[in-house]
């Protein structure tokens, strides 16, 4: 077998007389030695990575002009937090891609759960709606840019609306598919009981579609954080990808790298919250088993 279970790899060293505190010690000293494995690891890789990108930069074995360093690139975010940007404080412009992003994130992710929701519980309106969502869904999103611009101006509006359709789509297919993916023999079983079609829907459909949805709220909000970035670059006053626009219009590579490294610590921290959102609702779901290899 490929992959055995931890309990099937921990068995062989526990004896007849072994009580079950011993064994569940056992076995949270091997999750904890697995989880420091993991994170030296993730240290380890994120340190020679860093430190080969600036050797190799310092060495020239790679262009300085192009590829800046993270010496400079650290140096550059340095500045721009203590004296500001060209484009006022760091901090400003920052919060100006956040509102337009958690403003999208929301409002595409509660739409987006809606209509899926709805539309997957109601195969009529799946039939109608689907081709219009199909060939929307077909247009690639960031070209809508200068659409939104040119229609709702340099504002929040136009890269709310960006960030928005950014996101409804990852969500609405999440949640329609979880929704058609809802246990069959649960829904007849419920509906013998005498439930109504709303009870069904909130007690077995919407928490069996739960997983499929918080997948895609995993990803949606890097996607609107990229519509917005996107927006901002086409045409802003003020934002993270005005700076990347500046940045790029003066060849400052260091003043680039600082803003997408700017925006991942962003989205990596609302991944993370998110992930604390995700196993606070959903503890009901099973533990999945450890792999010790």
């Amino acid at each position: 077998m490929a992959h055995t279970t931890f309990e099937a790899a921990t068995a062989p060293i526990f004896s007849a007389g072994t009580s079950d505190a011993e064994i569940e010690a056992t076995a949270l000293k091997a999750i904890k030695r697995r989880k420091n494995l993991v994170l030296f690891w993730q240290v380890f890789i994120l340190v020679a990575v860093v430190g080969m990108w600036e050797l190799s930069s310092n060495m020239h074995w790679i262009d300085p002009f192009f590829y800046s360093s993270p010496s400079e690139v650290m140096q550059r975010l340095y500045e721009w937090a203590t004296q500001g940007t060209t484009e006022g404080s760091l901090w400003y412009n920052l919060w100006v891609t956040m509102e337009e992003a958690l403003i999208g994130f929301f409002a595409g992710s509660i739409t987006g759960v809606f209509v899926g929701i709805g539309l997957g519980r109601n195969k009529f309106l799946s039939d109608i709606f689907s081709v219009y969502i199909k060939a929307i869904n077909s247009i690639p999103r960031v070209v809508l840019a200068p659409i939104f611009i040119m229609i709702m101006g340099l504002g929040l509006p136009s890269k709310v609306a960006l960030a928005f359709i950014m996101v409804f789509f990852v969500v609405f297919a999440n949640a329609f598919q979880g929704v058609r993916e809802a246990d069959r023999n649960m829904i007849a079983n419920a509906r013998i009981l005498g439930a109504s079609d709303w009870q069904v829907t909130r007690t077995v459909v919407i928490p069996s579609a739960m997983s499929w949805i918080f997948a895609s709220l995993h990803v949606s909000f890097g996607f609107a954080i990229i519509g917005a970035i996107v927006g901002e670059f086409v045409g802003a006053r003020f934002g993270i990808g005005q700076l990347i626009s500046i940045a790029k219009g003066t060849f400052d590579a260091a003043g680039m790298y600082a803003a997408i490294l700017l925006v991942m610590v962003v989205t990596l921290f609302a991944e993370f919250i998110m992930t604390l959102i995700e196993n606070r609702l959903a503890k009901w779901r099973p533990q999945q088993h450890i792999d010790t290899q």
